[in-house]
């Protein structure tokens, strides 16, 4: 239907009202005026109701109008039918009336639109406002309603008073500037006006072009006397308001001159905005606070951002104005810089951002200030780990711009500032990096890392902002467990010491602070951690190291070939070079000796030389052995598997230095190390230690000698060490080559019959298992001690020191109880030789002891005798090259034999051959025992009678009776003889029975079995 068809049945409106003037103090509405006749010749011009598009303009100025007062109304034909969807657009072509003064006051006229009426939905007509001035330009206004009156009114009507304008009717849809595209889409995209206002909205779940806060009329001019107030809501914060491309224009000019009255910029401030303004408060009503208050002409260079999902915006405008203004027109929608922090808020932004509030292993976020803050603001962020724990943060994304919506101007450097602490406040002292908008370069992808459990970040802003930080950041923060299991090392990412002062034993791990592999450099660098264990002999003179379990990754590039060679990820176990033997060690060791070197017969005396170059040589071999363990270790590079937590596994390695010193080293690829454990909690490695071996013990290597003995407690360490509760004693007994070995205990005492109160253990090279175990319930045991055959303690020579078999871990059972590995390759071998190899190791026999040292302390003595078995060249003669040094007796049942030195010096050298009984035992039809055991060297047969070794005769008269049958060398005195002889053999056994039950019960061989 067109418009002219639809104008048949109805008129739209228009009042044109004359008033008196008032004076500025009084209101408006406070009076009921009367309008004086108006001439027939302004009938044509003045208070008429005007058809659309009809061109109106003020009464022609004649001699009965002029300088009179002059009022007039019009209003606007309208349509029966016409729907409420209709404005009107009224344009003024030309104005000029009364005078604008001090922006509140129109002096000698003004002209009123009145927007609405009861009917419509509505309407300023209770305080249209006013007004006034001049405007050459046409000015347009867009009525809000299909109801529109024009009042006009002069006090004194000349030609210098004028206004013409013109009209026509628009749907709303068809305002494109105002309702935007597919307004049939969005039927409350101006929000939902509150009954009974004019310009009262409130807009819900704002999104994207879904809200429009306009000034009321707009893009006309807006009218005077407004107090609009528009809530806002987006369903998620920030919420923010924003112009795209619209001009802002509120009290931009006060008048059309711009010579008079110049172009006012956009300001922020009430002092700079007394008039018509817009103010933002950054919550739901006029109790928030306040964001800023803006005026002024341009384009708005602000995005206002709210720190929650809401904002209320006041539009006043004053009573009187120019006819000028065309307002405003802002957008909301939703700034996605909102991310939930895991934290506790104090304020509007400052935050405790603790681990606890973490799930294990992942992390916290928190963003750059993203809404609006007042000058001077300071934000901070304290990430607290637990005790033991260090915060990393890091910026996947940095930006660092100008200042660019600052609320306060600032000149100088650094208007706002990001700083991070290595402290838990903000300490001068300690400050990590400052980030500044005017001078810093961002750091992304950055691991800034304290060195405690606290790092602090303070943001701070001179300027202030409406639309968030100049430095925008996404900031990540974690935290790692940075529990050492030792001292730290300065100055390094992973080592360190255990001392035995500190802990006598302990468990350590690879590090737990798994961001030690995310490895710097490009390429990145590789990671070593040297776990290095120090004692000291006064307090123990042994380490035990036990690596329980490995786990690492298969390598991308490199194999577990040869451990040392090899680029994977592998376990290094060594013990530092040691330049020489400890001498006072040596000391202590040829001390022990003495007291048996006193007992000697007189046959050693003969035998003085022999004896000094033979302790020379040993002392040269156990210095050469100690020197060859230099720079030696154990190299491993795959995982053990492990079938659960409570698994009966054999453990990977267990060494027991000879030294004070014990280092293990875990190296990692650097290539893999991030990607294959980064944030991986699976240790690499697992591993436990133990100082043992106090002075109590005595010395702990026992260089290869004949004969020698161990006693325990070592008396002359009670009187300046105080006997712990549990001591663990390890002996390293070194036996010459080719030599069996016999041990046989003078005296053994335990606390009691339980086996943890104290056990002896034996171990042999090779075995894995104890040769011999003896605790105190099986202590008679000791009285049997077997002969150790030169065979089952020869050393077992290994070429290479890794373990690194396929499918399992060569644990050779020696390196369980000692440290002897080999050498790591050089330059000119990658692995020694095996010649080298059977230099740097003995023959050795472990002795171990494991018990408590109160209420009833343990005591025992070991002694041992080498014995010496005489070779045979290929025909199977016996070579007797040697037959004086170390064959001088020949000890009964082939056992071998021992330095005529030993014979008769007060200690059992030669074992017992079984069963131990003066006959051997001999079935002759009759049972007659018939067959006499031979005496050992500490047998009234051998040390009653001359030693015959002048003649050489020594081996001769192994049996202990060579002189009496030197001297029955007549034919003649057998038959008469025979009779006495056996009568003096049959006292000697009796006397020797005595004798060996005597023995027994002396203090030297004293087997205490108190139970």
């Amino acid at each position: 239907m067109s418009l002219e068809r639809g104008n048949e049945n109805g008129y739209v409106t228009v009042f044109l009202f004359f008033f008196f003037r008032l004076p500025p103090s009084l209101p408006f509405h406070s009076f009921s005026l009367c309008f004086p006749p108006v001439s027939l010749a302004d009938r044509d011009h003045c208070n008429k109701t005007v058809d659309l598009y009809e061109d109106v303009s003020s009464p022609a100025v004649t001699s009965a109008n002029w300088g009179k007062p002059l009022s007039c109304w019009y209003r606007f034909r309208s349509f029966r039918g016409t729907p409420r969807d209709w404005i009107l657009r009224v344009r003024f072509k030309k104005f000029k009336v009364g005078v604008l003064e001090n922006a509140t006051t129109c002096s000698g006229g003004y002209l009123q639109i009145v927007d609405g009426n009861t009917k419509t939905e509505v309407s300023n007509r209770k305080d249209p406002g006013v007004y006034c001035g001049e405007s050459e330009q046409p000015q347009t206004f867009i009525s809000e309603t299909s109801f529109v009156r024009v009042i006009f009114h002069a006090d004194n009507f000349t030609d210098q008073t004028y206004f013409s304008f013109d009209s026509r009717a628009e749907q709303q849809f068809e305002v494109y500037l105002r309702y935007g595209q597919h307004p049939e889409l969005y039927p409350n995209r101006r929000g939902e006006i509150v009954p009974g206002s004019y310009c009262e909205r409130v807009f819900k779940d704002c999104r994207l072009q879904t809200c429009y806060v306009q000034s009321p009329a707009y893009p006309g001019i807006y009218p005077r006397a407004l107090h609009c107030k528009y809530r806002l809501n987006t369903r998620l914060p920030f919420i923010k308001l924003y112009i795209e491309n619209e001009e802002f224009n509120i009290d931009g000019q006060r008048c059309e001159n711009i010579m008079t009255c110049p172009m006012r910029p956009i300001s922020s401030g009430t002092e700079h905005c007394p008039y018509d303004y817009i103010r933002v408060y950054d919550g739901k009503d006029e109790s928030s606070p306040a964001i800023g208050t803006f005026c002024g002409m341009g384009k708005f260079p602000y995005s206002i951002i709210g720190t929650s999902e809401d904002l209320y915006v006041e539009f006043v405008s004053s009573p009187a104005g120019p006819l000028l203004n065309t307002g405003f027109h802002f957008n909301v929608g939703n700034w996605p810089g909102h991310v939930e922090t895991a934290g506790v808020r104090n304020g509007s932004c400052d935050w405790l951002l603790n681990s606890e509030s973490l799930h294990s292993g992942n992390e916290g976020i928190f963003l750059s200030v993203a809404h609006w803050y007042p000058p001077y603001t300071s934000c901070t962020y304290l990430l607290k780990g637990r005790p033991g724990e260090i915060a990393r943060l890091y910026f996947p994304s940095f930006r660092v711009n100008r200042i660019e919506s600052p609320i306060q101007p600032y000149d100088g450097d650094c208007g706002e500032s990001l700083t991070l602490y290595d402290a838990d406040w903000p300490d001068d002292a300690k400050i990590i990096k400052t980030f500044c908008d005017t001078f810093s370069k961002p750091m992304e992808k950055h691991d800034f890392v304290s060195s405690s459990n606290a790092l602090f970040v303070k943001f701070e802003s001179k300027t202030g902002s409406y639309s968030g930080s100049s430095l925008y950041y996404w900031a990540h923060y974690d935290f790692f467990n940075a529990t050492r299991f030792g001292v730290p090392v300065p100055g390094t990412e992973c080592d360190e010491t255990f001392a035995s002062w500190k802990e006598r034993s302990g468990k350590f791990r690879s590090p737990l602070n798994t961001l030690v592999y995310k490895r710097p450099g490009d390429p990145p660098a590789d990671l070593s951690c040297t776990y290095t264990f120090i004692t000291d002999k006064r307090l123990y003179a042994r380490v035990i190291l036990v690596v329980e379990s490995v786990s690492f990754k298969e390598h991308p590039y490199a194999q577990c070939g040869h451990c040392w060679d090899s680029r994977v990820d592998r376990l290094i176990v060594r013990e530092p070079p040691v330049a020489d033997v400890n001498n006072d060690q040596y000391s202590q060791q040829q001390q022990q000796h003495q007291p048996y070197q006193q007992q000697q017969h007189q046959y050693q005396h003969q035998h003085q030389h022999q004896h000094q170059h033979q302790q020379q040589q040993q002392q040269q071999q156990s210095r050469q052995q100690q020197n060859s363990s230099i720079g030696r270790g154990h190299c491993i590079c795959r995982s053990t598997v492990v079938n659960g937590p409570n698994s009966d596994r054999q453990p990977v390695l267990r060494v027991i230095s000879r030294g004070e010193r014990l280092e293990l080293k875990l190296l990692v690829d650097g290539a893999h190390a991030a990607a294959s454990y980064f944030k991986q909690s699976a240790p690499l490695f697992e591993a436990r230690y133990e100082f043992a071996h106090s002075p109590l013990c005595g010395p702990a290597i026992l260089p290869a000698t004949t004969d020698g003995e161990i006693e325990f407690p070592h008396y002359e360490a009670l009187g300046y060490v105080a006997p712990p509760r549990s001591i663990k004693c390890i002996w390293e007994l070194r036996v010459n080559r080719d030599r069996d070995v016999w041990l046989h205990f003078d005296k053994i005492k335990f606390a009691s019959r339980s086996c943890e109160d104290g056990k002896l253990e034996i171990f042999l090279p090779g075995t894995a298992e104890p040769f011999l175990s003896i605790c105190g319930e099986n202590v008679s045991y000791v009285r049997e001690m077997p002969i150790i055959s030169a065979a089952q303690i020869a050393p077992n020579v290994r070429t290479t020191g890794d373990h690194d078999t396929p499918g399992h871990f060569n644990v050779d059972p020696l390196q369980t109880h000692l440290q002897q590995p080999v050498s790591p390759p050089t330059s000119q071998s990658s692995q020694p030789t095996d010649q080298q190899q059977e230099e740097y190791e003995w023959p050795t026999v472990i002795v171990q002891f494991t018990g408590t040292m109160a209420p009833a302390r343990a005591a025992f003595k070991i002694a041992w005798t080498e014995l010496y078995h005489l070779p045979r060249d290929a025909s199977g003669v016996l070579n007797t090259q040697k037959l004086e040094e170390y064959c001088g007796f020949q000890c009964p049942g082939d056992a071998g034999c021992i330095p005529a030195r030993l014979v008769c010096n007060g200690v059992v050298n030669c074992p017992m051959p079984e069963p131990r009984s003066i006959f051997k035992s001999t079935h002759n039809g009759t049972g007659f025992l018939g067959t006499i055991e031979e005496p050992n060297d500490e047998s009234i047969e051998t040390c009653g009678t001359d030693v015959v070794g002048e003649r050489g005769n020594i081996a001769g008269s192994g049996n202990g009776v060579g002189g009496l049958a030197s001297v029955v060398g007549s034919a003649g005195w057998a038959g008469a003889g025979l009779g006495a002889a056996l009568a003096i053999l049959l006292g000697l056994i009796c006397l020797i029975t005595v004798c060996k039950i005597c023995r027994q019960r002396a203090t030297s061989r004293d087997i205490h079995v108190p139970y």
